[in-house]
Parts: C-alpha cells; structure tokens; sequence
C-alpha cells in the first residue's frame, strides 16, 4: 500500500460543472450546456475558479474540451472588456502545460500542449514522478471518469452545483464505482444560488 503514499506530492485535481440531478450536460447531448454559462460568470464562480487552478501547473483535457477551450481562451488576455479574472485565467491557462487525450488527434497545436501517449491513469502515474504543482482536469468528464473508475487517481473534487435540473444527459458519477470516503474542505456559495464544494479523498494510511 506504499504506492500512492509515495507519489501524492503532486495532487490530482478535478473541477466540474453539475446540475442538481447529477448531470454534466444536458438531454441535447454533449454540447447542451447553456444551464451552466448564468453560473459560471458570476463573482463568485470566477473567485472559486482562481483558488482551485492557483496551485496547478499541469491540465488535463479531453479533445472536445481541449478545442473548445483553444478556440476561445487565448484571445481573453488581450480583451480589455473582459473581468480581470477571466484575463488572468486566460493567461494561465496558456503558460500552462496541457496534455490532450485523443484517439483521433495526432498533434496538439495549442501552446505548451502535446496529445497524450497514454491513457489518464498511466499519465498522472508518470506525471506524479515529475517535479510540478497539482494536476488539474477542466471539465472534461471522461478523464474524471477514467481516473476515478479505473485507478482511484484523484486526490480532490471540485464541484459547482447549479440550481438546475437538466432532466436527462451524462451523469460524472455512472452506477458501478467503487466506494470511496470524501471529506468536504471547503465551501461557497455564489450570486447565482450555485455552490462551489470542495471534498479531498480520504485514504487509509500506510
């Protein structure tokens, strides 16, 4: 059982959006996520979105999130009527290291990115070995997912509940995961009704 005491330096962090019924997006499918955008443009969301990627030097993205990201983040920096915090993120998140999982990209040309040449688990094992600050997935459910079902990878959840109900879509939490112990670390509430949770993984020692 040493493993993972061995390599936690490195925590592994996921941040995603919910609805009240556990969705991540809603019955139109992986583009429907209109129900998110009124909560994650708030005061609140924006501060909670600094705190959680402050101590993060490595993404982790999907391909969808990756090129949905691409196509709008690099130009904030430079829009002088954007919040300062969105700026800030946007810079961020282009001097960051990214990593992209892909089956069908074969080059990454978004700056300091490369395509993954391993799946989620094997990464962050290899990553954990390297000097860094936290590993952070944005949005993208499949990596949560991947990490969480096939090696209990995460280390920390980060979650804004919208007051939503979305009715049907992907769930992040699907039936058959194995049980796991959370502890809730902190807690905010934003303009929008959403609340921003955060819950570390509590693991035995030794």
């Amino acid at each position: 059982m040493t493993q993972h005491t061995e390599t936690r330096a490195r925590k592994v962090v996921a941040n995603i959006s919910l609805s009240l019924d556990g969705r991540v997006n809603g019955p139109g499918g992986e583009g429907d996520m209109g129900w998110i955008v009124p909560h994650a443009i708030t005061d609140g969301a924006r501060d909670h979105m600094m705190r959680v990627t402050g101590t993060a030097t490595t993404v982790l993205l999907g391909r969808k999130n990756y090129q949905g990201f691409g196509s709008f983040w690099p130009a904030v920096a430079e829009n002088a009527d954007a919040d300062p915090r969105d700026r800030a993120f946007s810079r961020w998140l282009d001097e960051t290291e990214k990593i992209v999982f892909s089956s069908t990209l074969s080059e990454a040309p978004w700056r300091n990115s490369r395509v993954a040449g391993s799946g989620p688990a094997e990464e962050v094992a290899r990553l954990r070995r390297q000097p860094g600050a936290d590993i952070i997935v944005l949005a993208s459910s499949s990596v949560i997912t991947a990490l969480l079902l096939a090696a209990d990878e995460l280390d920390r959840l980060s979650i804004t509940l919208c007051p939503e109900v979305a009715g049907a879509g992907d769930r992040l939490f699907p039936d058959g995961l194995p049980a796991a112990s959370w502890s809730l670390t902190d807690l905010s509430t934003t303009e929008s009704g959403a609340i921003c949770l955060i819950y570390d993984r509590i693991r035995d020692a030794g």
